[in-house]
């Protein structure tokens, strides 16, 4: 496997990314575009995902969302679902332009907040031919519900009252405050937000994942932009392509999948990795192999066999 450094225009932006191309034949090979969770970067779990895929002979591509990272885009920090979406659809066309790839086997891979992202970017682009995710989250019903669902409305009304704030700033010409997304200590996290927030913590800010140019904040803006996407509205579309979903039987995020699960209309699949948490899936070996196993499996059943 070997992987090249990539650029690609998405909506005007330049998004930067990760090319894992095969070793063997120079193809044409089926490919799949991975994309990342909120706050993450390529060289984190997309990558690690995108590597494995391309060990068992897919092109993989994992590349920086538009306004974080090494993408292009102000501000900085800013988590657009329209521009996340529509990262996809400009990573698909990247891969049609390669000679690497057959564009005609083209899958589509999210992880957490990216699980949401690639719903609605496979259901209006038939160009993807069958989709996975791996701990889907709909970013807006995390910030509107909480990660487990259950959190009081009034939390995400303040937050609204804080994007209004942030905008009435901006227009004054006053530094408009920011989001953080990560307290200083894991128990802190803890007391913000029970093990899934320590969770998080630990792979995004200890050595065992962290990375510079993983955000750390996010725009105020990001959270009304939030406010009204609904990542899980279009999946009926997405059918009669195929849908594989994986979630940990220990993750709090899991009814998410199963709401998107119950929405598809095509052939679709809901797997439990068993003892697997959220984050447990992002890196975890234990975890990360049986999924990479199943989706190898779904991408070479769909998208045909690799050479």
């Amino acid at each position: 496997m070997t992987r090249t450094d990539i650029t690609f225009d998405s909506a005007g932006i330049t998004v930067a990314g990760h090319l894992h191309l095969p070793d063997g034949p120079a193809g044409p090979h089926p490919a799949v575009v991975v994309g990342h969770p909120g706050t993450s970067v390529k060289e984190q779990t997309s990558g690690l995902y995108a590597r494995r895929l391309a060990e068992r002979g897919f092109v993989a591509l994992a590349f920086d969302a538009a306004y974080q990272g090494e993408s292009g885009g102000l501000p900085r920090g800013l988590e657009d679902p329209a521009q996340r979406v529509e990262d996809f659809k400009a990573a698909v066309s990247f891969l049609t332009t390669r000679s690497e790839v057959d564009a005609d086997r083209i899958g589509a891979l999210g992880i957490c907040a990216s699980g949401g992202y690639v719903l609605p970017a496979t259901a209006s682009d038939h160009r993807i031919k069958a989709v996975g995710t791996v701990s889907a989250v709909d970013v807006a019903r995390q910030f509107r519900l909480g990660a487990d669902g259950t959190q009081d409305p009034a939390v995400f009304q303040a937050m609204l009252d804080a994007a209004a704030q942030a905008r009435t700033a901006e227009a004054r010409g006053e530094e408009p405050p920011v989001l953080a997304l990560f307290p200083d200590t894991a128990e802190q996290a803890r007391a913000m937000g029970g093990e899934h927030a320590v969770e998080g913590f630990d792979y995004y800010r200890t050595p065992r994942a962290q990375h510079p140019r993983a955000a750390s904040s996010f725009t105020w803006t990001s959270i009304d932009r939030m406010a009204t996407f609904d990542a899980f509205a279009a999946v009926p579309l997405i059918g009669p392509r195929p849908l594989l979903m994986l979630a940990g039987t220990r993750a709090v995020t899991s009814w998410m999948s199963v709401e998107a699960y119950q929405r598809a209309t095509g052939p679709r699949q809901l797997h439990w990795i068993e003892g697997a948490s959220h984050v447990d899936l992002y890196d975890r070996k234990q975890y990360v192999d049986p999924a990479v196993d199943l989706l190898a499996d779904f991408f070479a059943e769909h998208l045909g066999q690799v050479a």
